[in-house]
């Protein structure tokens, strides 16, 4: 919701004489740098992380707004996975978008133009994983050439957002500047480079106030688990698993992807927890079960195990497994690191490519078997790309006791999904015959029903994304499942996950939602579209997809 009309404080900004315990300077794991950040200058703001993004946009594509000997920038490329090697890797925190610039002077004639990176960070676990948090501009500078002059003399400048130490303090959250400074540059408070770290500070912090004004909460945390039970349990969790990190065998990120998995395991144990309770004593986990991370062993789960689909690099299926939980993980090929799991996580661990048109064929039970699709399995989807909208759809027709749906590239059953294919919520009923859902949920008002997605200031139709995730839920719903909707707390930007669980049922004919999973899967197969990709590697039979 909008916040209150506040009034702006006063700009106060001081040296960093005194580091802050919590947050010392930025620190990069890149061998090849042999710089270090510096702290320069620092203040107090008190407004939410969730706007840190929005004000270092203003940032990056306007930077003569900070200088008058800058005319503009140019945008060479854009890129949310596309990471340069050039900027730093900086512990603690992953990159999540680098946009690469050209800064074009105001008098050519005297200052050359200056390519940049600006690369936004986010945390890797904490209360804010995976919220952008750091901006550190890189200058690119020809070999030979030197910085112009309307450039500090850095090799990379940083805009921090130090979120307050709530156990030590109760002030607001920290603006920071910090940078890696060129040799024989002076730091004292008449230098060029402080003014320079100074006015820059006055621009993020007016930004931010002023994105404050039209603020919108972008995402609701904590919605089915509560905060201190999932970090409680999530503490533990990272302690036994935290080992990964060093024997990782991929060639992507192990700080983003171990501790994501962690997250959506321990996400999942509490989840199944409450959801197949039978007792009010199996509740919400209590500090004495906590003493001992054993006992969660013992918790309700799902009654016929899980399965993950596209489970790329096995680990949140590895996880789950070592910790007590029976399942499946199957994807298109084998991962480096399947090999390096345990006997027991690589048994679980297939190689498969599932067909869900085959579903309909006469050896159904034989298919579902095949593919693990057994009654009451509980699915599970991590950006699962071309399976994301099949993921209610094969639940109904297994009869799975839920899934968890964490959606990233948006995909409809045979084609990309796209604005104009989501025109109406019924997009996915290719079929004339059927007939419109007559459910309550259609009378709903609009904005109430998106509101109750927990899509924040993301919840309209202007993202595509945003209308994929209304389109998915809608979805679920007209297949009679009862959604919830949760914002996790992973490393990741596509952290919203929805999760569908006891399967309603209108009165008389029981038999509807089966009916209607049959029906998407046969206008899908009498379109002709879907093509079931081919298992990839030489062993066929062994595991899975994420990487």
């Amino acid at each position: 919701m909008a916040a209150p009309s506040v009034q702006r404080p006063r700009f106060n900004p001081s040296p960093c004489d005194v580091q802050l315990p919590h947050a010392p300077p930025l620190h990069s794991s890149d061998s090849n740098s042999h710089s270090k950040f510096q702290s320069l200058v620092n203040c107090l703001a008190d407004v939410p992380i969730e706007l840190f993004e929005t004000a270092v946009s203003q940032l990056i594509h306007h930077p003569e707004y900070n200088s008058t000997l800058i005319l503009r920038s140019e945008t060479i490329s854009d890129s949310e996975t596309d990471i340069p090697a050039s900027v730093p890797r900086l512990e603690g925190y992953y990159p999540v978008r680098n946009v690469h610039r050209k800064l074009l002077p105001r008098r050519p004639g005297r200052d050359t133009a200056l390519e940049q990176h600006c690369t936004l960070y986010a945390f890797v676990a904490g209360e804010f994983a995976g919220l952008p948090s750091t901006l550190v501009l890189t200058p690119l500078v020809p070999e030979g050439q030197s910085l112009p002059y309307y450039h500090p003399t850095v090799s990379h400048i940083a805009f921090r957002y130090i979120p307050s130490d709530a156990s030590t303090t109760s002030d607001p959250a920290t603006l920071r500047i910090e940078a890696t400074l060129l040799p024989d540059t002076p730091t004292d408070l008449n230098s060029r480079l402080y003014r320079t770290a100074l006015a820059l500070l006055e621009t993020l912090y007016r930004y931010l106030w002023g994105a404050l004004t039209n603020y919108q909460k972008r995402v609701q945390h904590d919605v089915l688990i509560p905060r201190e039970v999932y970090q409680d349990v999530y503490l533990k969790m990272r302690e036994r698993h935290k080992g990964l990190v060093s024997t990782w065998k991929e060639t992507t990120d192990p700080l983003k992807h171990v501790f994501e998995d962690i997250g959506i395991a321990t996400f999942l144990m509490l989840f199944w927890k409450d959801m197949f309770a039978t007792s009010d004593d199996l509740g919400a986990a209590s500090a004495k079960e906590l003493d001992d991370s054993a006992l969660w062993k013992f918790w309700p789960r799902p009654s016929r195990d899980f399965l993950d689909l596209g489970c790329g690099n096995g680990l949140l299926t590895h996880i789950l497994c070592a910790e007590g939980y029976s399942g499946n993980g199957i994807d298109l090929r084998a991962r480096t690191s399947w090999a390096h799991y345990p006997e027991s996580s690589q048994a679980v661990l297939k190689v498969h490519a599932l067909d869900p048109t085959q579903l309909l064929s006469p050896n159904t039970d034989a298919t579902r078997e095949e593919t693990f699709l057994r009654s009451g399995v509980f699915i599970i989807g991590n950006h699962a790309d071309e399976l994301t909208p099949w993921i209610p759809v094969l639940a109904t027709l297994a009869g799975a006791s839920g899934y968890l749906s964490i959606p990233c590239c948006a995909w409809m059953f045979d084609e990309r999904f796209t604005r104009s294919s989501a025109a109406s919520s019924l997009d996915f009923f290719s079929d004339n015959e059927l007939d419109p859902p007559a459910r309550e949920d259609e009378d709903e008002n609009e904005a109430a029903f998106i509101a109750n997605l927990g899509l924040g200031a993301e919840g309209t139709h202007k993202s595509q994304y945003s209308a994929y995730r209304i389109w998915l839920a809608r979805l679920s719903l007209w297949l009679g499942w009862k959604i919830e909707c949760d914002t996790l707390r992973i490393p990741s930007t596509r952290n919203w996950a929805i999760v569908g669980t006891c399967r309603e049922r209108l009165p008389g004919d029981q038999n509807i939602f089966l009916e209607r999973a049959r029906r998407i899967v046969e206008g899908v197969v009498r379109r002709g579209a879907f093509k079931t990709r081919t298992p990839e590697g030489k062993d066929k039979h062994h595991g899975n997809s994420h990487e």
